[in-house]
């Protein structure tokens, strides 16, 4: 087939023209048996999203190498939310316990055998790296992504999250390489050659599968919440701006407490950070953040830098050691 899978194209010449695809219909929920329906009627039948679909086909099939911008304007966020959920589930409840299983078969893992026993305790911390890793991802950031969904806007952001778990893909990526080494190198004589290399072979496999998982995650997946987030600020941004011109409006003791875009302000300018980094970084125009100064000014009477910073670190706005001094 062609370097790029269309919605015309039967399914399953998709599946016969990559292996790969197997996985990718279980995770969408698309199972077995559908004759010679093209891609766009299987997945209509299965209530699959087509371009979301066809974006994670072609991703994997070219390896990663997509124009993400152009293929995230169609995607499905939670459609796209769902399959990797599921992919975790096939990692962490079906592929690794597996792959545990034909090792201890294939190798002598007694307490005499000391290098089949270190190979089984690498492969746990490695399996347990994984799962760490993914239930990061199930505990925080898909959560977060529900709450955009849901247009609510979250406590953290995007690039806190990301902060949080930086490195782990790398980490995984390293760990399976040396696992692999080990197994090939140091393997003992004793034991079934043929399950081992059935288990090397998953091992490989799996390699494969993560890498392409965790380059979806962090290229595809990521700019659709990228841009999921920056429309939710704005629509929170709008509506606060809103809300602030009525009150404006209506007069009276309307302004006595700090909103809480103001009291954000406050913090980021008690960072140090200048009115254009504070309007990017809040997702708001420069002139919103300058009505938010005037308005935060008037309410407290203070208008140096200096006097919000103060007013910040005593009201718990910031930390003393995230000031700009």
């Amino acid at each position: 087939m062609s370097g790029r899978y269309k919605a015309t194209d039967q399914m399953s010449e998709l599946i016969s023209d990559d292996y790969r695809m197997l996985q990718i219909i279980t995770r969408f929920g698309i199972k077995l048996g559908f004759g010679e329906q093209t891609i766009e009627t299987t997945c209509r039948q299965n209530h699959v999203h087509i371009p979301t679909f066809l974006a994670v086909v072609n991703f994997t099939k070219n390896a990663g190498h997509t124009h993400i911008n152009e293929t995230t304007e169609q995607i499905s966020v939670p459609q796209l939310l769902q399959y990797l959920q599921n992919s975790h589930q096939f990692f962490v409840e079906f592929r690794l316990p597996n792959i545990r299983r034909k090792l201890i078969e294939a190798v002598n893992c007694s307490s005499h055998n000391q290098v089949g026993m270190l190979t089984l305790k690498f492969y746990d911390e490695y399996a347990q790296e994984v799962s760490r890793h993914m239930e990061f991802e199930n505990n925080h950031v898909h959560p977060f992504v529900n709450e955009l969904l849901a247009h609510k806007l979250p406590h953290t952001s995007l690039e806190e999250l990301g902060k949080e778990h930086s490195g782990n893909h790398a980490s995984m990526e390293k760990s399976i390489v040396e696992l692999k080494n080990i197994i090939i190198k140091y393997s003992p004589n004793e034991g079934n050659d043929q399950l081992l290399n059935d288990a090397l072979m998953d091992i490989y496999m799996t390699e494969e599968d993560l890498l392409l998982h965790c380059k979806l995650e962090d290229t595809l997946f990521t700019e659709c919440v990228r841009k999921l987030e920056r429309e939710v600020r704005m629509q929170s941004s709008n509506e606060t701006e809103a809300t602030e011109s009525d009150e404006e409006e209506q007069g009276g003791n309307v302004h006595d407490e700090l909103s809480e875009r103001e009291k954000e302000v406050i913090s980021q300018v008690a960072r140090g950070l200048s009115n254009k980094e504070i309007a990017e970084k809040m997702f708001i125009s420069v002139n919103t953040v300058m009505t938010h100064r005037r308005n935060i000014s008037r309410k407290l009477n203070v208008r140096s830098a200096a006097g919000l910073t103060i007013y910040a670190i005593v009201n718990g706005l910031v930390k003393l050691e995230e000031v700009e001094l």
